[in-house]
């Protein structure tokens, strides 16, 4: 397999970081992340931050708001767009999945969305059946604030400590980490699809 356009890219990323436009791209990848699209912003948070290690905290806080106005928004669209968003979650997921969310919902709405929100599994899924299902808005958005800010501010607290060694590192093994980060990304959506 070919990394060269993927480290390019990566290395085109990395300029990003000093510029305005890097933190706004940031953020609409991490609003569309949480409720439609399937690419994390950790890809772009992690690039960034490495990129101005200094500057992690703050890339950290513009991807945990928009992470959850985007889960806002994916709420909005299971409750207002009902159809939609069951079509939606019919890209990713199953019907039994679908079943198996409503009833980790109906268990602890809490615990159900600050999972989603912490760890690869895709977190979209439950923002827009958190709409659907009609959890209760106030803890979603608590769960939300709490775990996505949680996972982002840990990826910036380290890259602003260990910024210089962690991109030596990820350059020394570029390619061994962008397989990992991909079977991540795919083992997030089968969990979702087939483990739930």
């Amino acid at each position: 397999m070919n990394f060269g356009p993927l480290r390019r890219l990566y290395h085109w990323t990395l300029g990003w970081a000093s510029r305005p436009a890097g933190v706004w791209a940031l953020f609409i990848l991490a609003f569309a992340e949480s409720s439609f699209f399937p690419i994390p912003p950790d890809v772009l948070l992690i690039a960034l931050a490495l990129g101005a290690p200094k500057k992690s905290w703050w890339f950290a806080g513009v991807c945990t708001v928009g992470s959850v106005l985007g889960g806002v928004a994916g709420y909005g669209i299971g409750m207002a767009l009902e159809d939609f968003g069951r079509w939606l979650l019919g890209v990713v997921s199953n019907p039994e999945t679908f079943a198996a969310v409503k009833q980790k919902f109906d268990e602890n709405t809490f615990v159900a969305v600050a999972l989603a929100g912490f760890t690869p599994i895709p977190y979209k899924v439950f923002t827009i059946a958190a709409g659907i299902f009609r959890v209760d808005f106030p803890t979603f958005v608590l769960a939300s604030v709490l775990s996505r800010g949680a996972r982002f501010y840990l990826e910036a607290t380290l890259l602003h400590f260990w910024g210089d060694k962690a991109r030596e590192f990820l350059e020394k093994r570029f390619e061994w980490i962008t397989i990992g980060g991909a079977i991540l990304l795919v083992g997030g959506f089968l969990a979702v699809k087939y483990l739930f």
